[in-house]
This record gives structure tokens, sequence and C-alpha cells, in this order.
């Protein structure tokens, strides 16, 4: 028997973190973040991370797990929410997964099977020299030659995804979308994907105040402890919330000009959620406003019984 696992997905600032207690407290579950970033400790503000009093005494897991110098990937995630979620189910407990992060969450429904074979730190750094010295187009038409159907999906800016994309296929011989076209879309759980979406405008103005409150709440003092750590570089610091601060504290920008990217940002990510949520998952959707809230949520748990009461 399959075990039974509720995920709660949606743009940033919607109420997940909200639902998931709510959901938590009505059936006797402990959650799962699934956001890449929260896994980070000290990196608090900047991910909106639940709050001990938020918590109400539901245990949580994936937050706080990682130093910020450390790298975090996909395959991590998924390892370690699968191990969770045998704990929580040990406990005759029910697992929920809250979060924004689509990819992260989707290897653990569907269970993707990744490379045998460790990202190597020298192979990206050799094209991060290249791409340095020469730019990015010539390695970016190397992707287009061997792979054109990812390159297509990638914005050459995004270096990052660009390199593995590469990676992946100098180190197996395999392109990555042949790789992806053979991942298992059977899931090993038993789940159902509780959306909540927002109208644009209202949802662009909650996003706006929530960093607007960071911003009030300590955030630069935040991303200046890891800045000066060394830390500029490292993976937890390209976060939305971290990377547009660091030019302030380089004497870069203003605060007033980093402080409207980061808004503008946040909200081309919550766009680009939306985008994901809706294309790659069967994502049962409630539209919510502040208003309604209360009540979108007891539609919500009402609809649950039914799901947890199929064992």
């Amino acid at each position: 028997m399959k075990e039974k696992l509720v995920v709660i997905v949606g743009p940033t600032a919607v109420g997940k973190t909200a639902l998931s207690i709510k959901v938590a407290q009505a059936f006797d579950g402990e959650v799962i973040s699934g956001d890449s970033m929260q896994v980070y400790q000290g990196l608090d503000i900047g991910t909106a991370k639940v709050t001990d009093e938020e918590k109400t005494g539901i245990p949580h897991y994936m937050i706080d797990i990682l130093d910020p110098a450390q790298s975090f990937s996909v395959a991590d995630f998924q390892k370690r929410v699968n191990q969770n979620i045998k704990t929580i189910a040990a406990k005759d407990k029910n697992p929920i997964i809250a979060g924004g992060t689509g990819l992260y969450i989707q290897s653990v429904l569907y269970n993707y099977q990744f490379s045998d074979s460790k990202r190597s730190n020298q192979y990206q750094q050799n094209i991060e020299e290249e791409i340095e010295q020469n730019g990015i187009e010539q390695v970016y038409h190397r992707l287009k030659s061997v792979d054109p159907q990812q390159a297509g999906k990638i914005h050459p800016n995004n270096h990052r995804r660009v390199i593995r994309a590469l990676e992946v296929y100098d180190r197996t011989g395999i392109t990555m979308t042949d790789y992806q076209k053979t991942q298992q879309m059977e899931s090993n759980y038993d789940f159902r994907i509780i959306g909540l979406e927002m109208d644009r405008k209202l949802l662009y103005d909650r996003i706006n105040e929530r960093v607007d409150k960071m911003i009030e709440n300590g955030l630069i003092d935040e991303v200046n402890h890891f800045y000066q750590r060394g830390l500029e570089n490292a993976q937890a610091m390209r976060g939305i919330g971290y990377k547009e601060i660091i030019p302030y504290l380089k004497g870069e920008q203003s605060l007033e000009v980093v402080v409207d990217l980061l808004k503008r940002n946040s909200r081309r990510f919550a766009k680009r959620q939306y985008t994901w949520f809706k294309n790659k998952m069967p994502v049962e959707w409630y539209p919510i406003t502040v208003e309604t809230k209360d009540q979108v949520f007891q539609t919500i748990l009402s609809d649950l019984e039914g799901f947890y009461k199929e064992r």
C-alpha cells in the first residue's frame, strides 16, 4: 500500500505555511519543507522561514540542516525527503510537504533517477573560466549543438543550468533531454497536491509588503553576516532575497534600488512558480484572498477527509 502524502504548493506569499500547519493539526501530520533555500541555517528572513511560534508544536523537517557554505542539489533533497517520509510514517503520522520549489517536489513524487556520477566542481570551474574569458555564447552554442531541445528551455544567462546540461552530456554521453525522457512517471506515493492561487495584483501587493517587512526585520544584516563570511558566491547566496542585497553591501547600488529589484524578482519568481505547477503537476487549485482564507482552508480540510479515509 502506498504511503499517503499531501503536498501544498503555490507561489511565494500565498499562505502555504499556514495551510500546512492547519492540515497537520487536523490529520495528525508532520511538515516537510519543500523549499530549496530553507535548508540553510541562518537564512531565516529572506526565505520567510516558519517560526517556532507558527509551528504550534508541529514537527518540521528539511529546515536548518546545512551550513550556507554547503551546496545542495535536487538529488540530495529527494534522498532526504524520502527518508523523512519514512520516519514520519513509522510514527503513524501523516507526511505533508509544503513549498514552492517545483522541481524538488516533483523529484520526490515521481522518484526521479539521478546520475550516479556526482557533480564535478573542477568541471564547473573550467566552464566558468571559459565563460569569463570568452563569454557565454560559445558555451551555449555547444549546448545547442549537442542538445538543442534542452538549450531551448534554458536562458543563456542561466550559467548554472547551461553548465549542468553540458556536464550531463560530457560525463555520461547522454543528453539531458534523453535522460529526462527515461524518468519514471509512476509515483511511489498516493499523493494529493493542493495549490493556493491568488489574484495577481493582490499577490504582488502581498509580495511587496513582505519584502518591506523583511527589510524592517533585518534582512540587510542577515545577508551581510554571510557576505562577511566570504560566501558571496555560495549557492545559498544566489537565492532571491540574498543576491539582490549584495550590490548594496558593496556600495554599488542604493538601498532603494536593490529593494525595488528584490520586489521585482520576487514577483517574477511567483509568476514562474505558477507556470511550473500549472504545466508540470496535477494540482487541485483553490482561489484564496485575505478575507476568504479561513473559509478556503476549511474547504480544503473537508476535501482531504475523504482522501485520508481511503486506506
